[in-house]
């Protein structure tokens, strides 16, 4: 799910048991996140309606069905976001998990490097020829690179160089002291600029979507083609505010924020076994299934002496740094000047937007092509990863400039 700095697409629902501190590399306190999934059924209060009594299924063994259609664009003033000094260079710091889970399809990056980005160290992965054209891939809030061994290989094998990373309190990358939805962007920035100067593909789900759509406009001379994947939050998740709502907002939540922080001193996440961070995990992600989880502790946990417990920054929580409304990324849609392609899972679950094709289509470019998955949920690439694959390819040939991608 996309939400700004921090959604829940991948937080365990752990309790928070008494420990000493443990810092991160700015000191961040590393404790746990209280009963994420009772503050998020909090906060989509006004979808509980509709989710209310529905309990989702598995994936169906068939394709589903897609829905495309045809939108309008107005055109919008675009700001270029101030460059950010950056650093490349292998990583020494990933290694394979002590205890090996496998999964069906899933295969870890072909390379792993370190990005430096304003003082933070961000893990970058790489799947196909270090050679082949590039693309962007931006994972969703709480989720991680991991997230994407099914899906990225696909692309690769088509002939992408697929670079995504783990963004900062994600998976392998530094802890930041506080989180906002400015310092993601600059951090995709200094991973778009070690890619060269031409514009490339940018494809991002859920948070990782939305993100894109930002990225997209403050350099819209680094993006070529864009896909979307269920990252399209609608208004349907939070009513707006105006400007001098947003204003004392931004008082209350920055206190919030802060409080929040002070609330971790000497706790941490509860630790467990593979199948106990599993079964967490997947009160959030009823669809997927038990296997896939337990693939993911291994990639997205770290193991102590005590048990496992997931490497993303507990002291991170929804809704980011400061006042944030869902829609104000859906609103950046129609100022993109590219062919995009949306992606939609139409069925509602927890973590998803309840994003519907009538939200989209008022905001999509002439000539945009928005799919609405039947049967599906949030996380498209990993319930139908060949489906969605075959559709970004798709999309990817067909906005192809002229004598192909270089």
């Amino acid at each position: 799910m996309a939400a700004t700095a921090s959604d829940t697409s991948a937080v365990d629902t752990d309790g928070c048991v008494g420990a000493p501190a443990v810092t991160g590399p700015e000191g961040v306190i590393a404790g746990s996140v209280p009963s994420p999934y009772r503050r998020l059924r909090g906060i989509r209060r006004d979808l509980g309606n509709r989710i209310a009594g529905r309990c989702p299924g598995r994936a169906p063994d068939g394709r589903p069905g897609g829905w495309g259609r045809t939108g309008w664009r107005l055109l919008v003033s675009t700001a270029v976001a101030d460059p950010d000094e950056t650093t490349s260079y292998p990583d020494r710091t990933v290694s394979p998990p002590e205890e090996a889970v496998t999964f069906p399809g899933a295969r870890r990056p072909d390379r792993h490097r370190r990005v430096t980005a304003s003082g933070i160290e961000l893990h970058v992965c790489e799947w196909g020829d270090a050679s082949a054209p590039p693309l962007l891939l931006a994972h969703g809030g709480f989720d991680f690179t991991g997230t994407f061994d099914v899906f990225a290989p696909m692309l690769a094998d088509a002939g992408w160089r697929v670079v995504s990373w783990d963004q900062r309190g994600h998976g392998d990358s530094d802890r930041a002291a506080l989180y906002t939805w400015d310092a993601d962007v600059r951090d995709a920035a200094a991973v778009l600029d070690t890619l060269g100067s031409d514009p490339l593909p940018f494809i991002g789900h859920s948070k990782g979507g939305a993100l894109m759509l930002h990225l997209a406009n403050a350099l819209p001379h680094r993006v070529s083609t864009m896909v979307n994947l269920d990252g399209l939050p609608s208004h349907q998740a939070m009513s707006d505010v105006s400007d001098t709502e947003r204003t004392r907002l931004l008082r209350e939540q920055l206190t919030g924020w802060l409080d929040f922080r002070r609330s971790l001193v000497g706790r941490q996440r509860r630790p467990g076994t593979i199948d106990e961070l599993a079964e967490r995990r997947g009160r959030m992600n009823p669809r997927m299934t038990h296997d896939w989880l337990r693939y993911l502790v291994t990639v997205g946990a770290r193991r102590d002496d005590d048990g496992w417990r997931w490497k993303i920054d507990p002291t991170m929580r929804m809704g980011g740094f400061g006042p944030w409304r869902p829609q104000w990324s859906m609103l950046r849609l129609p100022g993109i000047g590219v062919p995009f392609l949306g992606v939609l899972g139409l069925e509602l679950e927890v973590m998803g937007w309840g994003t519907t094709p009538a939200d989209v289509i008022p905001n999509l470019l002439p000539g945009g092509r928005l799919e609405a998955l039947e049967g599906v949920g949030h996380f498209v690439h990993i319930e139908q990863p060949r489906l969605v694959a075959d559709l970004v390819l798709e999309h990817l040939t067909a906005g192809a400039p002229a004598g192909g991608w270089s």
